[in-house]
């Protein structure tokens, strides 16, 4: 009687449990619904009531472009190309200095990040020249880099590569610091050697960090890229809003800064697949929405 009592609690339990999977699943497709909705109706609202003001004369098209005349500007740019040539070209260039860029700030500012992170001493030898360099502003490089790697990619790659390696730089040198000591003191226990520590302990710990650094580190790669084309370039999507403003051509910039949103909303989507396959071990809060 008792064993068959016990699977009887087993079995109420598993279909309990079963339940509330399925109410959670069901609550969880019921809120993406509503952010997704309320999201488009902001969306619809925005480019709506700017077509209706800039259509009413309240809101001046010249200086502010029209939602209608964005489009148009967008249509023409696919269909007959840019003053410097085809559009996927100028974002193709633009794609090319950013993903570069990003790389190699990237792969410095892991290594650095993870040595400085790990000696402590060398951190507080350089810890003041690497306070005063990334107190430079960022812009303020670009002329340097045009006017020591001229106006092809490398003057924006390297832009783009010194703004990611102190993002990633200072994630990854946190992250180490963050590792927990106990973990560290069971593994040198265990025979680990300096190598399996860092391999196998200390990078994986700051894995959660370094991810977080590459979320806003492409986005600042691509901004770099295109504030070192509006400096000099001779293509790219910088060089297509620095000739629209030249012109007064209001919805060229705006044009241009839709693509340049779009292409950021990608590589979001694209980075934050790369963090799910790479942390596999993150819980995923209840009712959590993908933005």
């Amino acid at each position: 009687m008792n064993v068959l009592s016990n699977q009887d609690n087993v079995t109420i339990t598993d279909l309990e449990s079963e339940e509330v999977s399925v109410d959670t699943i069901r609550a969880r497709r019921r809120r993406s619904i509503l952010v997704n909705s309320i999201r488009v109706l902001i969306l619809v609202v925005f480019i709506g009531g700017w077509q209706f003001l800039t259509s009413v004369g309240i809101i001046d098209p010249f200086f502010w472009g029209q939602p209608s005349g964005i489009w148009n500007q967008l249509v023409t740019w696919v269909t007959q190309g840019t003053a410097q040539g085809p559009l996927w070209e100028q974002i193709a260039v633009t794609l090319e200095e950013a993903i570069i860029g990003f790389v190699i700030g990237v792969f410095f500012g892991v290594i650095f990040g993870v040595v400085l992170g790990r000696n402590r001493f060398l951190a507080d030898v350089l810890s003041p020249y690497i306070k005063a360099a990334n107190a430079i502003p960022r812009v303020t490089l670009a002329p340097l880099f045009v006017i020591a790697l001229g106006l092809g990619i490398q003057s924006k790659i390297a832009l783009a590569a010194v703004l990611v390696f102190f993002i990633v730089f200072f994630n990854a040198f946190q992250g180490v610091r963050e590792v927990d000591r106990n973990l560290l003191a069971n593994a040198q226990i265990l025979g680990a050697s300096q190598r399996q520590l860092s391999s196998e302990v200390i990078i994986p710990s700051a894995m959660s960090w370094i991810l977080a650094s590459l979320h806003t580190g492409f986005s600042f790669a691509l901004v770099d890229a295109v504030v070192g084309e509006y400096i000099g370039a001779t293509q790219g999507i910088g060089l297509m809003i620095q000739n629209a403003g030249a012109t007064f051509n209001a919805n060229g910039i705006f044009a241009a800064m839709v693509i340049l949103a779009a292409v950021a909303l990608t590589t979001e989507v694209l980075v934050t697949a790369l963090e799910n396959r790479l942390i596999r071990w993150r819980p995923t809060p209840a009712g959590e929405v993908t933005i």
